[in-house]
């Protein structure tokens, strides 16, 4: 198991995904985003994305968003690996604190995020948590950390190691879906702005 930047052909999986997991899906570009993928199989088991807000009157703030664990991958280190390699590629871009707008606040605290008050964020985060509340995720609260205070507890390490131990072998085979297309009608299911 291992987690790498996504490819621009995997929009239409992270769509999908976005979608049926009721995730966030605001200025989409799959370029933001990293996928843990089963190195064996070739078979996808989640993602996650940072996106950088770059405010005129304001420094640049970096966010931590739609994070998500296809179900039969579940407690088996994805989702924290995916969180660790986002938050070092904020460190990498030159970001000191990376904040979360989350409803899943208990599950970024194993990590070291902790929760902070809403006058604390930056304007443009405080815009986008009453936009996530209207929306997506009524429960969401406000969290950050420092990107050096990142922590990862062992038992996700030990999971992600054994990760797929008891599952079943599934290819990872692409279909027209994968790309997009409609089969029955040979018709983009998405449109990604290009």
């Amino acid at each position: 198991m291992y987690v790498r930047d996504a490819k621009n052909r995997e929009e239409v999986w992270l769509l999908d995904h976005i979608e049926s997991m009721g995730l966030d899906e605001t200025a989409f570009r799959s370029r933001d985003y990293v996928v843990a993928v089963d190195e064996t199989s070739g078979e996808k088991a989640g993602f996650g994305r940072i996106r950088v807000h770059k405010p005129d009157d304001a420094a640049d703030v970096c966010e931590l968003t739609s994070i998500g664990v296809l179900e039969g991958w579940r407690g088996q280190g994805v989702g924290a690996h995916v969180v660790e390699r986002l938050v070092e590629y904020a460190g990498d871009e030159g970001f000191d604190t990376v904040y979360s707008l989350t409803g899943e606040g208990a599950y970024l605290a194993q990590f070291g995020f902790q929760r902070i008050d809403e006058s604390e964020l930056p304007d443009v985060l405080r815009e986008r948590l009453e936009a996530k509340r209207d929306g997506s995720d009524p429960d969401a609260v406000s969290l950050s950390i420092d990107v050096a205070e990142f922590r990862m507890p062992d038992r996700f390490r030990e999971a992600f190691k054994r990760a797929p131990e008891g599952r079943d072998e599934a290819g990872d085979e692409e279909s027209p879906e994968d790309f997009g297309i409609d089969p029955e009608s040979a018709t983009y299911k998405y449109d990604t702005g290009r």
